[in-house]
């Protein structure tokens, strides 16, 4: 079953060892094509690849999509800061310098040459990058799912609510057929009976085999069997698209444009008032079901 493109996911909770509390938030709106926004602490930037791999092997094919992760540290585990020596050597000397050339109040203290941030170095454990990962993962893989399940139920939603729009133009379209037949059945009367006053006006003649044959001919260009014919082969083919169960929604976008060439067309055909009312009414409901479609991945 399609889904939509319009969902979100959330999911927080504990790393294994106990030391990071992590929240997952994602949510997506409709896209042409599948544009990943991905939202980390800086120490965890590295993940974004990996996260974007996640989102697509689990079937996220198009939509604007934005995933935060938050992490909060409840304790330290595995980091050393690492103090370099040589550099907080020659910057202590650097200052005592400042110090005696300019006659300066002494101040030298060790939450004062700390402010110096070069000073120090994260040093990590060589496996974090893997369990920064193993402590992300199963809270990602959580959000997705509640994400994922909130798109195939809007995306059933969307289908259902589209099918009863397509019942009700095939519906219509039958009432169109009817009318357009009882017309064609009044045509050839109606353009032979022009013909003839026509040539009475100019003062010809004309055979009435060719009389008749043009008034056919006339009869078949008003038809609107092969527009109608169309449609209902569209309709089917909707229905097949929507049943494969993958991403759908360019491929059905497409079929609307095909639809709505052949309603165009039945309406530039007829010369019935009735009918054409009702081509504006299949035309207002294809455009419902258009703006629905968009939603669909």
């Amino acid at each position: 079953m399609p889904s939509s493109m319009t969902a979100f996911g959330r999911s927080r909770g504990t790393s294994a060892d106990g030391s990071k509390i992590i929240t997952v938030e994602m949510k997506s709106v409709n896209s042409r094509y599948m544009d990943a926004v991905i939202k980390l602490p800086r120490m965890y930037a590295y993940l974004e690849e990996k996260i974007k791999t996640c989102l697509t092997s689990h079937g996220v094919s198009r939509g604007k999509v934005e995933v935060y992760v938050g992490v909060e540290v409840l304790q330290q585990t595995g980091t050393d800061i690492v103090l370099d020596t040589a550099l907080a050597a020659s910057y202590i000397r650097a200052l005592e310098q400042l110090r005696d050339q300019f006659g300066l109040r002494d101040d030298l203290s060790v939450m004062r040459v700390a402010q110096n941030r070069e000073l120090f170095s994260v040093r990590t454990p060589e496996d974090a990058d893997g369990q920064d990962w193993a402590d992300i993962s199963p809270i990602l893989t959580q959000a997705l799912d509640s994400f994922l399940e909130q798109r195939a139920s809007e995306g059933q939603r969307l289908i259902a609510d589209i099918a009863e729009k397509l019942a009700e133009i095939r519906e219509i379209c039958g009432k169109i057929a009817e009318l357009s037949a009882q017309d064609i059945q009044g045509y050839a009367p109606k353009v032979v009976e022009r013909i003839k006053r026509f040539l009475q006006d100019f003062d010809a003649e004309a055979s009435e085999q060719r009389i008749l044959t043009e008034a056919a001919i006339y009869a078949d260009k008003a038809a609107i069997d092969e527009e109608l014919v169309r449609l209902e082969s569209h309709f089917v083919t909707f229905r097949e698209i929507v049943d494969r169960g993958e991403a759908v929604g360019r491929k059905l976008d497409f079929l609307l444009q095909e639809m709505n060439r052949e309603i165009n067309t039945i309406g530039s055909k007829a010369g019935n008032m009735e009918i054409a009312h009702l081509v504006v009414d299949v035309k207002a409901l294809l455009e419902k079901i258009r703006e629905q479609v968009q939603n669909i991945e």
